[in-house]
């Protein structure tokens, strides 16, 4: 059966890397539960693996076999919902970004809802429904339009995860200190926390920032770990917890207020994702006028995004308002723990 959300141009397969997983049976001993880093025992959230839940290990994208998946007759996300609830996403042709093209209007995804059976097992829709199936040992047995498929779990690997700066770079994180950063905090293994920006002030530049967002699967909209980064501390591109959702523009990717991505390319929570942002600042004249407004194109985890997008103003809660002097860089603290790591910036 098809369900409503329970939450509310790019290359093909050759921009991604793939790495398909163990099978989920096998990996189950790994889950430790208890872990929440402060939140409410019935709102719990996770930003190391070691301390999701079980079905932390079933979540997660489901394409056809091989060591680069790519387009075929379908692509499954499913989403953990808390409590042994899911929900599948179905995109006809493939995962996004790897044989499925839709953006945020896109009707041809199909929804299903889905409960565990067991350990390892999820039951998605009524049997013998057109769209649904069965999940169990890492391979999901899926029907797309009554047509049967096999799918296997897989981890996406942004390809410009790791990315070293360039010459001429700012580096503003490696791991090694804060010092670039007011109000700069680092967790004891080396990665940079939410709520950071950066001493320097940046014209046009490009920027490289690697996020990790947390698990927190009873959480909905824009609880389910939200932060976000701001260019100049003015214009933000969303970070949130969007794993298959419509991919609007206050969802990962998004331009928020401004412009949705052409594609949701966020990757399951707990999963490295990249951006790679070029930034065109707004120009004044003499007199203070703005005479261009700002623009900005977007790579998430190597997909095109955002091509050459007009920034109207400053976006929400951003940290100053426009003007013609240059601004920093801004991790958003939104209540949620974000992680960072090799965050570097190219002036142009």
């Amino acid at each position: 059966m098809k369900s409503t959300p329970l939450l509310s141009k790019s290359p093909g397969r050759d921009a991604i890397l793939f790495r398909p997983l163990l099978p989920v049976a096998a990996a189950l001993a790994l889950a430790i539960g208890g872990a929440h880093c402060g939140f409410a025992e019935d709102d719990p959230v996770s930003i190391k693996r070691e301390q999701a839940d079980a079905d932390f290990l079933l979540q997660g994208e489901y394409a056809v076999a091989g060591d680069e998946p790519g387009p075929g007759l379908v692509g499954v996300q499913v989403i953990a919902l808390g409590d042994g609830e899911f929900e599948a996403v179905a995109h006809p042709g493939g995962l996004p970004g790897a044989g499925w093209e839709g953006g945020e209007e896109a009707g041809d995804r199909v929804r299903v809802t889905g409960r565990r059976e067991g350990d390892d097992q999820v039951r998605f829709g009524d049997q013998g429904a057109a769209h649904g199936g069965q999940l169990a040992g890492g391979r999901l047995q899926w029907r797309h339009d009554g047509e049967a498929v096999e799918l296997v779990r897989i981890e996406r690997e942004s390809p410009t995860l790791g990315k070293e700066p360039p010459e001429g770079a700012v580096v503003l994180f490696d791991g090694s200190s804060t010092d670039a950063w007011a109000e700069g905090r680092m967790t004891d293994e080396g990665l940079l926390r939410e709520g950071a920006v950066s001493e320097q002030g940046f014209g046009d530049h490009l920027l490289h920032v690697e996020f990790l967002l947390p698990y927190r699967p009873k959480a909905r909209g824009q609880r389910r770990g939200n932060s976000g980064v701001y260019l100049q501390g003015r214009y933000e591109v969303q970070m949130l917890d969007s794993f298959g959702l419509q991919g609007r523009h206050d969802e990962c990717g998004g331009i928020y207020g401004v412009a949705a991505p052409l594609v949701n390319m966020c990757y399951p929570p707990l999963q490295w994702q990249t951006y790679d942002i070029e930034f065109k600042a707004a120009r004044f004249d003499g007199d203070g006028n703005k005479t261009e407004p700002a623009r900005m194109t977007v790579h998430h985890n190597g997909v095109l995004v955002h091509d050459d997008v007009e920034l109207p103003g400053s976006t929400a809660a951003s940290r100053l308002q426009e003007g013609p002097e240059p601004g920093p860089v801004y991790l958003q603290n939104h209540g949620n723990p974000v992680r960072y790591r090799n965050v570097w910036v190219v002036p142009r």
